[in-house]
């Protein structure tokens, strides 16, 4: 764990352009997505920050019911902050966090990300042909 980072889960400390530059610029998974859209999505999620002192250099939020189910989205650490082991310091936060245990599953989808998320539980899907979604109806 790196001392100099702390992470939380506390929604007022998020950095709104922050989130939103790095999801509209340098995420893959939602290149240009507008800033409102970025707002509700923090607005309707559990959300996580990582940062040094009051600067956020990272960020993830789980879409949940408290309950049962949970979706990890939008995690990223800025790159000039990467190769420390914040990833492993966000995910392990979150996976520890009180309001997410016993949920019965979380999922996520990552392109290029699955040695990370293995070290705490996460694997393919066992019957992917149970598993079923629908395309976007709007792109950015």
């Amino acid at each position: 764990m790196n001392s100099k980072y702390t992470v939380s889960a506390d929604k007022t400390k998020l950095n709104l352009d922050v989130i939103h530059r790095y999801l509209s610029q340098e995420a893959y998974w939602c290149l240009n997505i507008p800033i409102q859209i970025v707002q509700r999505s923090i607005e309707n999620s559990l959300c996580f920050g990582v940062y040094l002192g009051d600067e956020q250099v990272g960020f993830a939020r789980v879409v949940t019911d408290l309950a049962t189910f949970g979706y990890l989205a939008d995690v990223f650490i800025l790159s000039e902050h990467r190769g420390i082991g914040l990833s492993k310091q966000l995910i392990g936060f979150i996976m520890a966090y009180p309001a997410l245990q016993g949920l019965r599953r979380i999922m996520l989808v990552t392109r290029d990300a699955h040695g990370l998320y293995e070290q705490f539980g996460f694997q393919p899907i066992e019957n992917p042909e149970n598993t079923m979604f629908i395309k976007a109806f709007t792109s950015y």
